[in-house]
């Protein structure tokens, strides 16, 4: 999932990205997905104001696609077909990891030794971070918060695993990151010991599948996205520890324009 015919607007982004998101310089190095875009030509962006994600697209031509992009994501996740969505696969253990505040997200770099595969190709799992509110929806739903686990394949295709935050109980694999959490943007510490991104993960794993893009600018296409249909738990006070850091930094819903949002069997 995620043509020479009349150059229209999809097409144009396609040549744009030359490839989607392995050609964007800005996004090859995927741990630095949902981070802001670095270098002196790209400009600051944020989660309202003039700078919000309505005006993304307009900042840089760098971020074109946020404005003109046919397959951007979120979006709300309604009217699922259900269908064979091919294998998953994920393979998390314990890994070192080094939590960065990096003004827009809490984000876990992850070490070496995780990794997903999704449609018969590895992916590693590079990082995770969170956003507050959800940035999906299920049926016009929002979550109280979203945790997205980034990978990387060998040739630069980039796959993110979405998994939905609910007010529970508690979650012990939260504890080691939030106990270090950065609270200044630009901050980061190493987690005490090895943390397990299965801890993160759902027990039930019926999942959705569709073509999307990074949540960020660029909001290059070509991602493919896997959304656990299942949330997870945290308690109301981990979820208060980042949201007082972000009280809102989830990207607004995008239009489906027309593509095929599969569930699994």
């Amino acid at each position: 999932m995620p043509g020479s015919a009349p150059l229209n607007r999809r097409t144009l982004l396609r040549h744009l990205t030359a490839g989607g998101i392995a050609a964007c310089p800005i996004c090859a190095a995927v741990a630095r997905a949902g981070e802001p875009a670095h270098g002196n030509a790209s400009p600051h962006w944020s989660y309202g104001g003039a700078d919000g994600p309505e005006h993304w697209g307009e900042l840089t031509p760098e971020f074109r696609s946020c404005s003109l992009g046919l397959e951007q994501t979120p979006i709300d996740i309604d009217g699922a077909i259900r269908a064979e969505v091919g294998q998953l696969d994920i393979s998390f253990s314990q890994v070192p990891v080094t939590v960065v505040n990096n003004g827009h997200t809490v984000q876990a770099n992850c070490g070496p030794g995780c990794h997903s595969i999704i449609g018969g190709t590895r992916y590693d799992l590079a990082q995770f971070h969170f956003h507050h509110p959800s940035e999906h929806l299920l049926s016009g739903k929002p979550f109280q918060m979203e945790c997205h686990f980034v990978h990387k394949s060998a040739a630069g295709a980039i796959a993110v695993v979405a998994v939905f935050i609910t007010p529970g109980s508690a979650n012990p694999a939260l504890k080691p990151l939030w106990d270090v959490m950065p609270t200044q943007a630009g901050g980061e510490a190493v987690s005490a010991g090895a943390i397990d991104p299965a801890g993160l993960l759902p027990e039930t794993r019926s999942y959705f599948r569709y073509a999307g893009s990074l949540t960020t600018p660029p909001c290059s296409e070509g991602v493919t996205w896997t959304v656990f249909a299942t949330p997870i738990e945290a308690s109301t006070s981990q979820i208060a520890q980042f949201a007082a850091l972000f009280m809102n930094n989830a990207r607004p819903v995008q239009g489906r324009n027309r593509r095929f949002l599969l569930e699994s069997f």
